[in-house]
């Protein structure tokens, strides 16, 4: 079985997001940069697949520009076979590529391809749009298994236990399908030295979207971005009457 696994170049999540000066954007230059976390995780569920022999190979695609062959080598070190990038500034542009033409992208690679099912991050810490997987499902017409916590590869089908408001809830997928991962699926394995010098020597092909007939126009435009308002700290109240009279005349929610 073939498997492929789109991941994105974001800043890192330990890094305190700045927004520019101008409020055009946020700040990028000089910023730390990684694998999106969701993303990590469905590499690490898809090496864990290939272990155990139910996925013979990892192919990793990734979107943005030669920076971007970081995080596919990081990927590739963690024990995929191959990557693809698709080449463009675009994706450092206010808003980045959109959802819906990183899933033309990823469909067109699909075709190109033709692995057995698709696994992805459910969501980017950037934009946090979690859109994408469940558009690239739509286009290809494939089932699709969202919020995976568990994920048990059969033949010809695969079991998506996803995470829901009231619980857990399994749903039994036939393949081709495409999962997007959740926090609690596994703990991405650590990078080692070794396999990080082995990773260069492992395919990396550059594309563009204009090979694959995809047009990264934005459909919405940003305005502006600014910080989130400073909270001003909280204060203790003698009695319940003093507590309402504050939620009623200051705070003023009721």
């Amino acid at each position: 079985m073939k498997v492929l696994v789109p991941i994105k170049r974001v800043i890192d999540y330990n890094v305190k997001v700045r927004v520019k000066a101008d409020n055009s954007g946020v700040e990028l230059n000089n910023v730390k940069m990684s694998m999106n976390p969701f993303d990590e995780i469905a590499v690490e569920e898809a090496i864990k697949l290939k272990e155990v022999g139910k996925v013979t190979e990892i192919v990793v695609v990734s979107i943005g520009p030669d920076k971007a062959a970081d995080v596919m080598r990081t990927a590739m070190a963690m024990g995929a076979d191959r990557g693809i990038l698709v080449k463009t500034d675009a994706a450092l542009d206010l808003g980045g590529v959109e959802p819906l033409a990183v899933a033309k992208t990823l469909k067109a690679l699909v075709d190109k391809e033709s692995p057995d099912f698709v696994i992805m991050g459910k969501q980017s810490i950037d934009d946090d749009s979690n859109q994408t997987g469940q558009m690239l499902a739509a286009l290809l017409g494939w089932a699709q298994g969202t919020f995976a916590s568990k994920v048990v590869l059969g033949d010809g089908k695969v079991d998506v236990t996803r995470e829901v408001d009231g619980g857990l809830e399994t749903v039994s997928l036939k393949l081709p399908a495409v999962i997007t991962t959740d926090l609690r699926l596994n703990e991405p394995r650590y990078v080692k030295l070794p396999d990080i010098m082995k990773a260069k020597k492992k395919e990396l092909e550059e594309i563009t979207p204009e090979d694959l007939d995809v047009d990264y126009t934005p459909r919405l435009t940003v305005v502006s971005v600014s910080e989130p308002p400073v909270r001003s700290g909280g204060v203790k109240v003698a009695s319940v009457d003093e507590l309402i009279d504050k939620l009623k005349n200051e705070a003023k929610v009721i």
